[in-house]
């Protein structure tokens, strides 16, 4: 498997570039700031990209989006439950000072359950909204592309327009925390984790484990 890790943009967010390393297709993860850098990797390793997908549509993870769509020609995909947040993107730039151009609408809506295929591989699409109605995870095999929902030591912020503490929490319970310890996190901010390693260490995981919270 390809996986490249570029962090990008004003707020550091992780972009990946995933993809079949015998076919060099890959799919470019929260395009989230510069472009130049991301455009230079794919071209570097002789990638061809077949999708832009994101997590979720917070502007930091789409400041690049507009340019990777020119320049690779290739389509967007989102959750249908981002739509709206997408539409905000550019104005959420703007009130931190972050001038950027508004997103066109995605080509492809996904929903949950449905697979991004890459080459010979496929990223399954689990919706985990919370931080946002229509935030996603992308699985394959034991690695997990989590945006904003997960963190190292941490979990995404509610307190956007559209977050829910108990809706956040019932994904992580429900669709991270079901799957196997080895599973390695890839966050949209900061280290890469494991499943294992957030429910022995993460605190704010603790209420889950105990059974505290039940909701």
């Amino acid at each position: 498997m390809i996986l490249e890790t570029l962090t990008v943009g004003p707020l550091g967010v992780n972009c990946y570039i995933v993809g079949d390393d015998q076919t060099r297709e890959v799919i470019i993860i929260d395009p989230g700031g510069n472009a130049r850098d991301i455009l230079d990797t794919l071209r570097r390793d002789q990638l061809k990209t077949i999708a832009i997908v994101n997590t979720h549509a917070h502007f930091d993870h789409v400041i690049a989006l507009t340019e990777i769509r020119a320049q690779t020609h290739a389509p967007f995909y989102l959750h249908a439950d981002e739509v709206q947040i997408l539409s905000g993107a550019q104005l959420g730039a703007s009130m931190f000072g972050f001038p950027m151009s508004q997103p066109a609408p995605a080509e492809r809506l996904l929903k949950d359950g449905d697979q991004v295929s890459v080459g010979g591989m496929a990223l399954d699409v689990l919706h985990t909204p919370g931080h946002t109605p229509g935030g996603i995870c992308l699985l394959h095999d034991r690695h997990v592309f989590v945006g904003d929902t997960l963190f190292q030591g941490s979990i995404g912020r509610t307190d956007f327009p559209g977050g829910d503490y108990g809706t956040l929490m019932r994904s992580i319970r429900d669709r991270l925390l079901t799957l196997p310890d080895e599973t390695i996190v890839h966050p949209g901010h900061g280290d890469a984790t494991t499943i294992g390693e957030e429910r022995q260490l993460n605190p704010f995981l603790r209420p889950l484990i105990t059974g505290q919270w039940t909701v």
